[in-house]
């Protein structure tokens, strides 16, 4: 998509004085107004409102700015006067949109509705999705859901036509993939009331994981505040092969960092590496975000992000990101406050565990360490009740307790490509 004011320019230059007897339309001079999602055809990304601000506060600092600063930044409530020291200062912002699950929006809905506001400020959604428990199977589950939480799902529902929410009723699919889909987007500054919505970042986007609270204030067309976050930078070459995949990725990364290691930090992958990567790839890697403490992570925008817009009917998205690029990738010679160096050629395949997400081991030495370390090698299910147990998934999460309840369980996570293989050999090995 071309910005036509230099086209209108030139052409009125060529014309000269004989321009008067021609009609250059105004509209020339202006970009295409592009939608945020095809579910609000009214409200458009503002990229144009994202790199004014970002080129005020890039004169302010006088540095290049990582590509995390730039959509931080880019939605500052005032960029002229706002103290901007990372890790130090707090930020007023004003996101794009809110993203609510139907566990924490319930609150959320009650306390935005005692405010006597007539409507959302921003685009918002409820998702339908987290009171849907996994017991008998996909259609009973659901129906079951349906049964117990009636009277919830019939006042978020009513609530959301009301004040202009978007709803996703039960079955409709879970809130990161939906988010990704439809409503993520490169540049775009979204919360959510999960703590993985960072998911959102595989797509280019700064999305942060809040309370109910905050979700609220944006939906009231308050400022919302947060700690300026220091920025992790991940600097990713080679390319992804063999068995390596984009979760071997984050889990090679929760190894070097710790669960604690992304605390009050932006995690931003770039680098040469980030082409072998898919779309789907990058936002399972931002996902899992979330286990290594981190604010959110993002990938800067590149043709993977392209093509995922335009396969999921976004074309014009694309475009218009393809016309701000230069604010969608971190500047050159930007500074991190930690930067992590990761070839994809040498990176192996890894599984993570027992009882936290940052222990990491590749694959090639899991046997050996657990025959040292003690850990039970047989994978199975007929197991009495408190048995010392070993249980590998390709979630995102393997804390105690987390997978059945029971303390002895050694949980693992691992990435789908390894998970599938372990039921052939049934042993940790």
């Amino acid at each position: 998509m071309a910005s036509y004011c230099l086209l209108a320019g030139r052409l009125q230059q060529a014309l000269g004085h004989g321009a008067r007897r021609y009609h250059i339309s105004a509209v020339l001079c202006q970009r295409a107004k592009v939608a945020m999602s095809q579910f609000e055809p009214n409200e458009y990304i503002s990229y144009e409102k994202v790199e004014k601000n970002i080129d005020i506060v890039r004169k302010r600092l006088d540095r290049p700015l990582t590509l995390s600063e730039k959509i931080v930044y880019g939605h500052l409530d005032d960029p002229v006067k706002q103290d901007i020291v990372r890790g130090k200062t707090y930020l007023r912002l004003r996101p794009d949109r809110v993203a609510m699950q139907d566990a924490t929006a319930q609150m959320a809905m009650l306390q935005f509705i005692s405010s006597g506001l007539p409507r959302v400020a921003v685009p918002s959604t409820i998702h339908c999705d987290h009171l849907i428990e996994a017991q008998l199977g996909g259609d009973q589950d659901l129906k079951r859901a349906k049964d117990v939480n009636k009277e919830v799902y019939n006042f978020l529902a009513t609530a959301a036509g009301k004040y202009g929410v978007g709803f996703w009723k039960p079955g409709s699919g879970i809130i990161h993939q939906i988010i990704l889909e439809n409503y993520a987007y490169p540049g775009v500054l979204l919360i959510g009331t999960d703590s993985h919505t960072p998911n959102g970042g595989g797509l280019g986007g700064i999305c942060i994981g809040v309370g109910g609270a905050d979700a609220v204030d944006v939906m009231a067309g308050i400022p919302w505040e947060l700690k300026c976050p220091n920025v992790i930078g991940v600097k990713l070459t080679g390319k992804l092969s063999g068995w390596s995949s984009p979760k071997d990725v984050i889990l090679k990364v929760a190894g070097i960092l710790t669960v604690k290691g992304g605390t009050g930090a932006i995690v931003e992958y770039h680098g040469p590496g980030v082409d072998s990567i898919s779309c789907t790839g990058m936002a399972t890697i931002c996902n899992m975000g979330a286990e290594i403490g981190a604010t959110t992570s993002v990938f800067p925008y590149n043709h993977r992000m392209k093509k995922y817009l335009e396969k999921t009917g976004r074309s014009g998205v694309a475009s218009v990101a393809d016309e701000f690029k230069s604010s969608l990738v971190p500047d050159e010679g930007c500074e991190y406050d930690q930067l992590i160096e990761l070839n994809l050629d040498e990176l192996k395949p890894h599984i993570n565990g027992p009882f936290t997400p940052d222990l990491a081991t590749p694959v090639s030495q899991v046997g050996a360490v657990a025959e040292q370390k003690g850990w039970p090698l047989d994978i199975r299910v007929d197991i009495k009740k408190g048995e010392k147990n070993t249980i590998v998934t390709s979630y995102n999460r393997n804390f105690t307790g987390r997978n059945d309840a029971n303390p002895e369980t050694h949980a693992f996570v691992t990435s789908p490509e390894v998970f599938v293989t372990l039921p052939l050999v049934r042993l940790l090995l």
